[in-house]
């Protein structure tokens, strides 16, 4: 294969990752399901990518990521699809004999002393700075490859969202949906059709909850007002009292980071993420008070389905008696995976890891999310030394995770006893197409892992990390992880990252 960058890429090598990984899905499901078009290639991939900018996953600065030049030609537009959906009875795309050995983890793996030899020079750069590690795992066999200082504990940032994902996946399952509910207290006569006394606005730490009229695929506060307002008014209802309940949740609604443009106040009860702008990823201003704002706005919504809130909206628990009227689902769990993997969601992540905790019926604190995370992946059997999971997002500098375990996960998701982590997978950002990847790997010495290397980003002030997947031109599915926490430069160390995942997709080694 020719053409920007010089890539020699075969061309089934965009489709052996999915046959590879597909391996997770029963093939008919991954033919109907998922993240796919009409055409094999990813939805996200296929709207928009390389002409965005990156949309930031760190404390103090977004992704440095930048538009394409001025009449440039968008890669979107004329790359072959990346994964492919897999047909019934047919486990590798028909694109060539080297899919299918891959499919098999028949292709040659790189040898140690090859991938030394190639990954080394680039390690050792100014770039990354001094004690960068690094992994690199055959995702068929989940054996380490190459090994760097694999073992070592490092600060993840971001990439430690591919953990949280993993546990919450591990425990709820990718068709889990987050509910926001409506409950009625009871008042005199209630049983008998009089109206409630007050009705209470539950949060179930759904953060993509939204009050926008369109609502996408996200739960929508408006349809739960108008499904409220229809059984209010059967019962003859036209004014109510109404508090909000974020006791799903325990603790401090204050990240470690203190007030961020990169995520709100951790409550059980928001809309929108509490975004003061039109934003739906990326840093934005954030609203300090975002369960009284979502209680505001659900009154007013009340209120045009001709039902009018009665005093001041305040927070208080439902109690056992109360009975529900209406609620509304979020997104699939799958969904809300690729979503904070793809756009580096920092509330979503933090959401997930609260999930993972209200699973195990422990408390949905930093402490209570980060011991269960930790009982979730032990489960697996994923290795665990060193690692600190602080926060769910990567935000807090108090997390840590080998680049071992970075791989370890990333080969388990693509392993056949574990299809209900395939998300993990799908949701990785690809390389020059989408999410926090949009924008990177223009440089000429990255660009042959464009379209092919799938990896989440890491980024915090001096922190600059990678880990994804990729697909050699032998054909082998391969996970890697490169973790820097010493940089100076965040342009040149995410420029050698990406060299780094690159250098893997067009390695013959």
């Amino acid at each position: 294969m020719s053409g920007r960058g010089g890539w020699r890429l075969k061309t089934w090598q965009f489709t052996a990752a999915a046959a590879v990984s597909g391996l997770a899905l029963a093939s008919a499901a991954a033919a109907a399901a998922g993240p796919w078009d009409s055409g094999g290639q990813r939805t996200a991939e296929s709207r928009r990518a390389a002409l965005l900018p990156g949309t930031g996953d760190g404390d103090h600065r977004t992704e440095a990521g930048s538009p394409l030049p001025a009449g440039s030609d968008p890669v979107a537009s004329e790359a072959a699809a990346v994964l492919a959906p897999l047909e019934a009875g047919d486990l590798a795309p028909r694109t060539g004999e080297g899919a299918r050995e891959a499919a098999a983890g028949q292709a040659p793996a790189p040898t140690a002393a090859a991938l030394k030899f190639a990954l080394e020079p680039l390690l050792k750069a100014k770039g990354l700075g001094p004690g960068a590690t690094a992994s690199v795992v055959d995702a068929a066999t989940g054996k380490e490859l190459y090994g760097r200082g694999a073992k070592t504990a490092m600060v993840p940032a971001s990439t430690v969202k591919i953990a949280t994902g993993t546990a919450a996946l591990s425990v709820l399952g990718p068709d889990h949906r987050i509910r926001t509910t409506v409950v009625a207290e009871p008042g005199p006569g209630y049983e008998d059709g009089a109206p409630p006394e007050r009705i209470v606005l539950v949060g179930g730490g759904d953060p993509t909850l939204t009050a926008r009229a369109d609502a996408g695929d996200n739960a929508s506060l408006r349809t739960l007002a108008r499904h409220a307002a229809d059984t209010l008014k059967q019962r003859g209802a036209r004014t109510v009292r109404l508090a909000y309940d974020t006791s799903a949740y325990s603790g401090s609604t204050r990240h470690p980071i203190g007030l961020n443009e990169n995520l709100a106040p951790v409550t059980a009860l928001m809309a929108d993420e509490g975004r003061l702008d039109t934003s739906t990823s990326g840093p934005a201003p954030r609203s300090t008070r975002p369960a009284q704002d979502a209680a505001d706005a659900f009154a007013r919504f009340l209120a045009e389905r001709g039902v009018k809130v009665e005093g001041a909206v305040r927070e208080a628990a439902a109690t056992d008696q109360a009975e529900k009227l209406a609620d509304v689902r979020s997104a699939p769990l799958s969904a809300l995976v690729e979503r904070m993997l793809t756009h580096s969601d920092n509330d979503i992540a933090e959401a997930l890891a609260r999930q993972t905790a209200l699973a195990a019926g422990a408390k949905a604190d930093f402490a209570g999310a980060e011991r269960e995370t930790r009982r979730a992946l032990g489960r697996l059997g994923l290795p665990l030394d060193g690692a600190r999971f602080a926060d769910g997002s990567g935000l807090d500098r108090a997390d840590r995770v080998t680049a071992r375990l970075l791989t370890s996960l990333l080969a388990r998701a693509a392993h056949t006893d574990h299809p209900e982590l395939r998300p993990v997978l799908t949701g990785l950002p690809v390389a020059g197409f989408s999410g926090t990847l949009a924008g990177r790997y223009t440089d000429p010495e990255a660009a042959a892992g464009t379209g092919v290397v799938r990896a989440k980003t890491g980024t915090l002030t001096g922190v600059n990390t990678l880990a994804g997947t990729v697909v050699s031109t032998d054909g082998r599915l391969l996970t890697f992880s490169f973790l820097a926490s010493a940089t100076t430069d965040p342009t040149t160390a995410q420029s050698t990252l990406d060299h780094l995942a690159s250098t893997l997709a067009h390695c013959g080694c």
